[in-house]
């Protein structure tokens, strides 16, 4: 499913949410958790002054905003290329907002920078 074709959450699953997010974030909060609940986000990751790599992120879905998300990554259909990562619900989902964000200015999905950088362990 394309990200334009999106179907707000319903609000009994965004209010679980709510508390952990403010300003612009909450507006977009019901997109995220609904691109959430598909457990996949197919995008393309942008290369400074190169091509664009095709990923695929796949992860588990749960209810609860303290549970863990376990998150994978292929890059290019490599599976040498994969990565994974788990951290809380709610931080995932709020990596989702910004792939939200950043695909209504972009029209491309792709996460942000700071996603990266954990997924790599870069801030470590």
């Amino acid at each position: 499913m394309s990200l334009d074709q999106l179907q707000p959450a319903e609000s009994g699953k965004v209010n679980v949410y709510m508390p952990y997010y403010n300003g612009a974030k909450r507006n977009m909060l019901p997109l995220a958790i609904s691109l959430y609940q598909q457990g996949s986000l197919e995008g393309q990751r942008k290369i400074e002054g190169g091509s664009s790599i095709p990923f695929v992120a796949t992860w588990f879905v749960s209810t609860l905003p303290a549970d863990l998300t376990r998150c994978r990554l292929q890059f290019d259909g490599n599976v040498e290329l994969s990565y994974e990562i788990m951290m809380a619900n709610f931080e995932f989902i709020d990596y989702l907002i910004d792939v939200l964000m950043s695909y209504r200015r972009t029209h491309s999905a792709d996460f942000s920078q700071g996603f990266y950088r954990k997924l790599l362990h870069l801030d470590e």
